[in-house]
């Protein structure tokens, strides 16, 4: 293979914790490989990522103020819902920051995400190269379509409903489409402008318009029919950069409580039956409704199960929402689970051998952590691109979604069950490291030949 002279690449991810990890994972492996990484957020934000790495430089860009975004409120995880537009707005106002780090860094590549509509044009003047790295699924992303669809530009889809059946676009086989309970929670935050806040699927659309090349989450082996579509939807070189399944456990740098949170949760883990145990958790975005808290305490309680549960009861400090489990339940089930309210290392309680399945909301990144460890995967879906992964998983019979409503998605409690031969099968593709170093290496062959300031 050609010899890769080094290349500063700068890293520039949307403000959640779900794109900030994926674009921290992929910096490590490129930096690792001996290129200059420059990792752009804010203060707090960089501050709370794990695991940082001494190869890559950490820049902090101060969020703008903005009226009605809370102090401290830097990351989506930081806010309700509907206060989220909000810092969409302190978030373009980053641009000038930005721009002024690349005039004086003169980096070869600028690999972002799907916020910044405003950033490769001004780029391009600089004449430094663009890349969009999704953190989606690729068949999350070919869901939303080609370009002009999302630009607004003779749309097929105007309403919610149009979101429940495969597109036009989709030519082969497929399940892949929204339930209508799960559109209708997201249509209004991502699907069209609200507030003279631009919409999240126009952002993506400009964005995919106007760079050099689209980087996916994403193997040639499980998903390449999706990979195809990319190409021909956007035009450009789509390259597919495995699915970054982690490799080693985040290290919490000498921090006593999480050290502490750790000890406590493995010596309970240590005490149960292999296999035994359902991990629920919903990741760091999803804040249940007290009737679904409800339903899944209720289903816990029904199942028998050993159980260890990470619940947020609220969403940021702002959130005067709190929920709570029933009363009753923590002592009705103290000799068989175990209630976090706070930080959980879930890399390491996934890996725990007495961990036999994974109770979540189909987040990507959770996805290709459970198929490392081959723990089975029951799906409850939320928000953001959660339904289109759940699709996936239940076509490649890899996940069991808990039975909903149709139209406004409540559920009860249910049977707990779980598919556990097709996890093995994946976890050969999804976290083979000779695979994963081939994609890096296919993806720095193309930032070399293809950068602007050759």
């Amino acid at each position: 293979m050609e010899e890769i002279g080094e290349l500063h690449l700068v890293m520039f991810p949307w403000l959640a914790f779900g794109h900030m990890i994926p674009y921290l994972d992929l910096s490590k492996l490129l930096a690792q490989k001996g290129h200059k990484i420059s990792f752009v957020s804010t203060p707090r934000n960089i501050d709370r990522l794990p695991n940082l790495s001494s190869l890559i430089q950490f820049v902090k860009l101060p969020l703008p103020h903005v009226d009605n975004l809370p102090d401290n409120a830097e990351c989506t995880i930081d806010l309700p819902i509907d206060q989220v537009k909000y810092l969409k707005i302190a978030f373009d106002g980053l641009e000038e920051a930005l721009v002024k780090f690349l005039q004086d860094s003169s980096p070869d590549w600028v690999i972002h995400d799907f916020a910044p509509y405003w950033l490769a044009p001004t780029a391009s003047k600089l004449n430094i190269s663009t890349a969009h790295f999704s953190a989606f699924a690729p068949p999350a992303l070919g869901f939303l379509g080609p370009i002009q669809e999302l630009k607004g530009v003779d749309m097929v889809r105007t309403k919610p409903e149009d979101c429940t059946v495969k597109p036009k676009w989709v030519t082969f086989e497929s399940s892949v489409a929204f339930r209508l309970y799960e559109i209708l929670q997201v249509f209004d935050h991502t699907m069209v402008e609200v507030d003279d806040n631009v919409s999240d699927i126009f952002r993506t659309g400009v964005v995919l318009e106007n760079v050099d090349l689209v980087i996916v989450r994403g193997c040639s082996d499980f998903e390449p029919e999706w990979l195809k579509l990319f190409e021909e939807l956007y035009k450009k070189p789509v390259i597919p950069v495995g699915q970054l399944s982690p490799s080693t456990f985040d290290s919490d740098d000498g921090n006593s409580a999480k050290d502490d949170a750790w000890k406590e949760s493995k010596d309970w883990l240590d005490r149960q039956t292999r296999g035994s145990v359902v991990f629920v958790g919903f990741g760091s975005e999803v804040k249940l409704t007290q009737d679904q808290l409800s339903a899944i305490a209720l289903g816990i309680e029904l199942s028998g199960l050993p159980f260890f549960f990470v619940l947020k009861t609220r969403r940021g400090e702002t959130d005067d929402e709190g929920i709570e489990l029933p009363k009753g339940f923590q002592e009705q089930t103290k000799d068989r689970g175990v209630v976090f309210t706070s930080w959980a290392p879930q890399l390491k309680i996934l890996s725990h051998d007495s961990v036999g399945g994974y109770f979540f909301h189909s987040g990507w990144g959770s996805v290709v952590e459970a198929v490392q460890f081959e723990k089975p995967l029951i799906l409850l879906t939320f928000v953001a691109d959660q339904g289109l992964n759940a699709r996936v998983l239940e076509e490649t019979k890899m996940g069991y979604s808990i039975p909903r409503n149709e139209v406004d998605g409540s559920f009860t409690s249910d049977a707990w069950q779980v598919y556990r031969d097709k996890i093995k099968e994946i976890k050969d593709i999804f976290c083979d490291s000779a695979k994963q170093d081939f994609y890096l290496d296919n993806l720095l062959q193309h930032l070399q030949a293809h950068k602007r300031n050759n």
